[in-house]
């Protein structure tokens, strides 16, 4: 595919300066979205839908948290003309706030809801389709009957907005792709695209243009490439610039779902991309909120330094390809990338010093644990390390240090880039050289590719540093540079979670891109906060796993059991299994198709009963909610997967 300055612009106006993409306008009620609006923030209840009362009470909250839009499942027609009372009473009370009815398999639901609130959402995958995970043969003609099929079911719902003036999201999720869609174009982005512009172009036809569109996955990989896929074919296709409504469907809970949601969606902010987000978390909606509002405020007066054009893209932001390295020791070329620990800022090292970047060390046995999150190097700058160190760790020390330690094992120096090109006095073996943009000259690049001793270290002040380091890697690919890199950040003044989203973007948003063979994070957080964000981040990338993933539905109105509390029994459970992924699925609607991506799947079939999945296969039905997780362990046992937690060591 063409990454040329052409197809550039047909998803990104710039992928060095900020310019949110040009949309139309869509109403939906008194809060508009798209156009010049600010980037909307929503959130979906988690309430039996037929709780009038309660799930009044819960939109409330959603609000005074700074929710937009509330979206609330409507699985059925009993539950859609209960919108009706939630929205009354919501009005009674004060709360204007647009409602947006969520349709699964009920087109009669959706006309119906269409009548009472503001915006409907339909998922092209089972509005009019049913998943069986068949592979079926169509011939032109029976495709188009097909079509055919689908205008009839879809166009009351099409009209009856169009009359109503209410909106609709055209919301495609990546795990319920109907049989129909992946035999014909598969079970990618490009699949994803195809089945929202199927019925975009009924809606089109009947020129109804109040539409939303999403493009959403458990993989921020996949999202983005989808999003972006999207955008462009919108272009290629002359339709109209639509609003895109952002989000990580089934990110999970805690930091895990807020880097992943991070990585995705503010990869695509960073595009110019979304008009409104949704961050999905396996916790109360309301906290879903500042999240959400943290990473749109990010963009609300985008600044930074000047950084020269990318004309030419080497990169195909449409699938995932890494960039091509040689191997320096163990950093580039087919290695996963490394996690640097930055423990220069402290006073003293010492083997306690190590146990929050992953290395416990036991006195009695006077040895080293090493756990499966412990990073590769350790960044000492001039703090010496006088004791002895585990055989898969690192040191880099800062030049002046090395140089009186440089007989010490794995030990290696960090040089500035001038420094470096001044000098003849090096390792043998494996120089990390930190560099910026503004340094980067033809000759130090044409230097750096030269000696294979060297692995850059990338890093920038500008407030924009994602397109900066971006244009960096540009230069590098430009130039045929070899050389690994290692993403550098560094931060000031952020929270927690703000750290957590910021780090998210900044260094997931190339991974995804494939760009980087190493992190190092650097902040006023404490060492364990800062291993575990990049980890994580490598993870939510899928460049590097290193933990389980749980792929965790936010939990909605017709969820089976209580999604926080059984997310937490499995993870305790399993979370040391290594490279596992599980679905947790509160109800069937999500369940087959949204964790199709899982190696085991624990989805909600009926009250206090648990279908348990062996990937897309149902191995287990009608278990009892106090057997299941003992059953999904059982599942992990016969298949050989299971291993037994170990014990932690306690630092010294």
């Amino acid at each position: 595919m063409n990454t040329g300055i052409s197809s550039l612009r047909s998803y990104c106006t710039s992928l060095v300066s900020y310019h949110r993409r040009e949309t139309i306008e869509v109403k939906i009620g008194d809060v508009p979205l798209g156009g010049r609006n600010p980037i909307r923030v929503q959130s979906m209840t988690t309430v039996d839908t037929m709780d009038t009362l309660g799930s009044v009470e819960q939109t409330i909250r959603m609000v005074d948290a700074g929710c937009e839009y509330v979206r609330i499942t409507a699985p059925s027609i009993k539950e859609a003309q209960n919108l009706e009372h939630i929205r009354n009473e919501l009005r009674k009370r004060g709360y204007t706030v647009p409602l947006i009815a969520d349709i699964h398999f009920t087109p009669n639901a959706a006309e119906l809801a269409a009548r009472l609130v503001e915006k409907v959402r339909i998922n092209p995958g089972n509005y009019a389709d049913r998943k069986r995970f068949e592979t079926i043969e169509y011939t032109e003609s029976s495709y188009q009957a097909e079509l055919d099929r689908i205008r009839d079911k879809f166009l009351p719902l099409v009209r009856i907005c169009k009359e109503y003036g209410t909106a609709m999201r055209i919301g495609t999720n990546h795990g319920s792709l109907s049989d129909r869609i992946m035999s014909r174009y598969g079970d990618n982005p490009t699949g994803m695209v195809e089945s929202a512009l199927e019925f975009l172009r009924i809606c089109e036809d009947e020129q109804f243009y109040n539409i939303v569109l999403s493009m959403k996955s458990s993989n921020p990989q996949v999202m983005v490439q989808a999003y972006r896929l999207l955008v462009q074919k919108l272009q290629e296709g002359n339709f109209k610039p639509y609003p895109l409504h952002l989000g990580v469907t089934e990110a999970g809970d805690g930091e895990d779902g807020r880097i992943k949601s991070s990585l995705g969606i503010g990869t695509l902010l960073e595009d110019g991309l979304g008009d409104t987000i949704r961050v999905s978390l396996t916790e109360e909606p309301e906290a879903e909120v500042p999240v959400a509002k943290a990473l749109a405020d990010r963009y609300t007066h985008r600044k930074g330094n000047p950084i020269p054009e990318i004309h030419h893209y080497p990169i195909d932001p449409f699938s995932y390809t890494r960039r091509a390295t040689r191997q320096t020791a163990n950093l580039g070329g087919h290695e996963v990338p490394r996690v640097i620990a930055d423990m220069s800022g402290r006073q003293a090292l010492t083997p306690a010093s190590f146990f929050a970047v992953g290395y416990h060390y036991s006195v009695p046995l006077d040895k080293w644990n090493i756990s499966d999150m412990a990073c590769d190097y350790v960044y000492a700058g001039s703090n010496p390390v006088d004791f002895e160190i585990p055989g898969t760790l690192g040191i880099i020390y800062d030049v002046a240090t090395w140089q009186q330690r440089r007989q010490q094992p794995r030990a290696f120096p960090l040089f500035h880039l001038p420094d470096y090109l001044a000098s003849t006095d090096r390792s043998a073996t494996l120089n990390f050289v930190r560099t910026d943009l503004s340094q980067l000259t033809k000759e130090a690049v044409a230097r750096v590719t030269q000696d294979d001793t060297t692995v850059l270290v990338i890093d920038t002040q500008n407030e924009h540093g994602y397109a900066e380091l971006r244009r960096l890697f540009v230069e590098l690919m430009e130039a045929d540079c070899p050389v690994p890199v290692v993403i550098a950040r560094r931060y000031q003044g952020l929270n927690e979670e703000e750290f957590q989203l910021y780090a998210g973007t900044d260094v997931g948003g190339l991974l995804v891109d494939g760009l980087g063979d190493g992190v190092m994070l650097s902040a006023d957080q404490n060492p364990r906060l800062l291993n575990a964000t990049a980890f994580n981040i490598l993870q939510a990338s899928r460049t590097r796993i290193s933990k389980t993933e749980y792929i965790s539905c936010p939990s909605c109105g017709r969820t089976l059991f209580d999604l926080q509390e059984t997310t937490a029994k499995i993870r305790s459970r399993t979370s040391h299994l290594k490279g596992i992924k599980i679905g947790i699925m509160g109800c069937i609607v999500n369940g087959p198709g949204e964790m199709a991506d899982a190696d085991y799947g624990y989805v909600g079939s009926g009250p206090g009963r648990i279908t348990l999945y062996r990937g897309k296969e149902v191995v287990k039905k009608n278990v009892p909610t106090v057997n299941a997780v003992d059953e999904l362990i059982g599942l992990i046992r016969e298949d050989n997967l299971w291993t037994e937690p170990k014990l932690e060591t306690q630092p010294v």
